[in-house]
């Protein structure tokens, strides 16, 4: 029998790896792995490399510091997407209080696509300028 290699978790670069991990961790009700949570005694957090997990220990998204990353300029090509993650979510309601989330945790909108019956999405950027992507739609 063979295998075939697994996802382990999707990792992305940001400048401030601290500030992404809790803008998705807030969004997507996610949780830090043992070791990976904020300093609790009010000391600097030093945090190159962070993990998320969701409800059952598993690995979904990490985020490794960088000193530098050119924001995606996307729809214009100039610097692309590189790398977006869709979310899916069951009904055009839950896509508007989702985007709503979003923006209120410091997303900012790219592309309204709601309109379009087939599959209505919102393109948002995180606070680091990677590109997401919420809609209606099965997981």
């Amino acid at each position: 029998m063979s295998t075939y290699p697994r996802r382990m978790h999707t990792a992305l670069d940001a400048t401030d790896a601290r500030g992404l991990a809790e803008f998705y961790r807030e969004l997507l009700g996610l949780r830090y792995r043992p070791g990976d949570e904020p300093p609790s005694d009010g000391t600097a957090d030093d945090a190159d490399w962070l993990v998320l997990v969701d409800e059952d220990g598993n690995r979904q998204l990490a985020f490794q510091e960088v000193d530098e990353l050119p924001r995606s300029t996307w729809p214009s090509p100039d610097v692309p997407m590189q790398l977006h993650i869709d979310y899916a979510v069951p009904s055009l309601d839950e896509l508007h209080r989702h985007r709503k989330r979003a923006e209120d945790l410091g997303a900012t909108l790219l592309l309204d696509r709601t309109a379009e019956g087939s599959e209505p999405l919102y393109v948002l950027a995180d606070p680091a300028g990677h590109p997401f992507c919420l809609l209606v739609g099965v997981v």
